[in-house]
């Protein structure tokens, strides 16, 4: 007989990972790649899609952890092609399935922002070490929950901050400034 029966839902299982494996990174037992590649495995494991509705909190945050996860993933294979001088074409296939992926993404924050009625968030341009990134990556801090935290570069997206009035002028340190600013 169980009496340690658990009622785990799927997010409860997801970000419980994802929580372990940002400790591992932030204690310094894994790297960025490593934990790009652990995410990335554990999505292909779970087969989990995407949800089609973003009705809760929960859900945009899945979604949104889900297509960065393979964006990031598809990103750091392309680089990897290039860098070795092979395969022109397995680059470009990787860098537009990244590109796909980013842009979901952005189609789900915009979601869970509409789905949040951008209550309680606030949004700037991050400092960056990266000269591509500077000026370009900004922050979406949800403050009613913990550790949630989006990252953009779309120009339709900022347009939509701006408008909501949650974007400020003013640049400043990511509230994740030891992972957005590690190379992979």
């Amino acid at each position: 007989m169980n009496y340690f029966k658990t009622n785990k839902t799927i997010f409860d299982d997801f970000f419980e990972h994802r929580d372990m494996l940002i400790i591992q990174h932030m204690n310094g037992d894994i790297n960025k790649r490593e934990f790009l590649e652990l995410n990335y495995k554990y999505v292909m494991r779970k087969s989990i899609k995407p949800f089609q509705r973003i009705d809760s909190f929960e859900k945009g945050m899945y979604n949104y952890q889900y297509y960065n996860v393979l964006a990031k993933y598809h990103r750091m294979v392309a680089q990897e092609i290039k860098g070795s001088g092979k395969h022109i074409s397995y680059y470009i296939k990787y860098l537009k399935e990244s590109d796909y992926y980013y842009n979901e993404k952005d189609k789900t924050s915009f979601r869970l922002l509409r789905f949040l009625k951008f209550e309680n968030v606030e949004s700037y341009f991050i400092k960056m070490e990266s000269s591509v990134l500077e000026g370009k990556l900004y922050e979406i801090l949800l403050n009613d929950y913990e550790y949630a935290v989006l990252h953009s570069k779309s120009l339709w997206l900022l347009e939509v901050l701006k408008k909501e009035k949650v974007f400020s002028p003013e640049k400043k340190r990511s509230v994740i400034d030891y992972y957005v600013n590690q190379k992979y």
